[in-house]
């Protein structure tokens, strides 16, 4: 009973991680591909180039992508291939998802602000509105942050299928104690 819901958990997480790669791929090309030109007195293309954050995060949307990928094959192919607790592992999965997590929120929080600034343009620093010009860029851009944020909350829940993992090998009794290998003869 305990192994069959163990393999549920295992199944739902893959899926997770499988639309998480969705998500994150969609993001990643709404960004990378996003560009319009208008002329304004000059011919002027608005491009994910213009802002740091952009480009950046079109490359932390590549590698959580390709993460939660390798961590697809990693289920899918070595599942039940280990006996025994594998505790470096568990903690290593932990730790890469939980700075998945906070690169992919941390890139998407600026991308958004940086984004804001060209909505609402800052008029002590003479930056002027881009998103009344080139609309569809802005709108396609919005589209990207929201596969962002979608992808850090998909993100969070694969966080806690790890730290389950994990922790599922220590005793609920006594504080960081690992529970004893049962071995099946």
């Amino acid at each position: 009973m305990m192994k069959m819901k163990f393999e549920n958990m295992v199944k739902s997480e893959g899926v997770v991680r499988v639309l998480t790669v969705l998500i994150l791929g969609l993001g990643a090309c709404l960004v990378g591909s996003n560009s319009q030109t208008k002329v304004i007195l000059i011919r002027k293309t608005a491009t994910f180039k213009d802002l740091e954050a952009l480009y950046i995060s079109l490359y932390i949307y590549c590698i959580g992508a390709a993460y939660n990928l390798l961590r697809v094959c990693n289920i899918s192919c070595f599942h039940g291939n280990f006996k025994g607790p594998n505790l470096p592992l568990a903690w290593a999965a932990l730790f890469f998802d939980q700075i998945m997590v906070y690169l992919t929120y941390g890139v998407t929080t600026a991308a958004t602000q940086a984004s804001i600034i060209a909505i609402t343009g800052q008029n002590n620093f003479q930056w002027m509105k881009l998103c009344n010009k080139f609309t569809r860029f802005c709108i396609q851009m919005g589209g990207a942050m929201v596969c962002g944020y979608l992808a850090c909350f998909l993100m969070i829940l694969i966080t806690s299928f790890s730290a389950f993992n994990l922790f599922s090998h220590y005793s609920p009794k006594q504080f960081l104690l690992l529970k004893p290998i049962i071995s099946s003869s």
